[in-house]
């Protein structure tokens, strides 16, 4: 079955560690990611800057080494990370900003990919929001 996982909460959101456990257990039973999108506050999720106190796990970090080892397609809404100040090198110079916070293995791009995913597709799953 091939799912695509739409994520709204941050990464400390309880709904960001359920919606990578999920994801986790798509792929333990032999599922297919077609893409992850990270959407809103989700955004978050793919900074770089995050820093996880020592006693709470890092979601963020989580995130990234699943997108990497897994070879995932990772996409945040290019629209909801210019609002909250995730950019990569590209936006940093589009915007003359001081430095980029998003990088591999997470791709900007806009919110089309996420309804292309839903269509791609089985199911749809999403996480967190309103």
């Amino acid at each position: 079955m091939k799912f695509a996982i739409a994520v709204f909460a941050p990464a400390h959101a309880p709904a960001s560690r359920r919606a990578l456990l999920f994801a986790q257990a798509v792929l333990n039973a032999g599922h297919e990611i077609v893409r992850l999108f990270f959407y809103q506050d989700g955004v978050h999720s793919a900074s770089s800057n995050i820093v996880a106190p020592q006693d709470e796990q890092d979601i963020a970090g989580q995130w990234r080494a699943l997108v990497s080892v897994n070879g995932l397609d990772a996409v945040v809404c290019i629209a909801a990370a210019l609002r909250r100040g995730v950019l990569d090198d590209k936006e940093v110079a589009r915007h003359s900003r001081n430095g980029a916070n998003l990088q591999a293995p997470w791709e900007l791009s806009g919110l089309g990919q996420l309804h292309e995913a839903a269509q791609t597709a089985d199911r749809l799953v999403s996480f967190g929001g309103a």
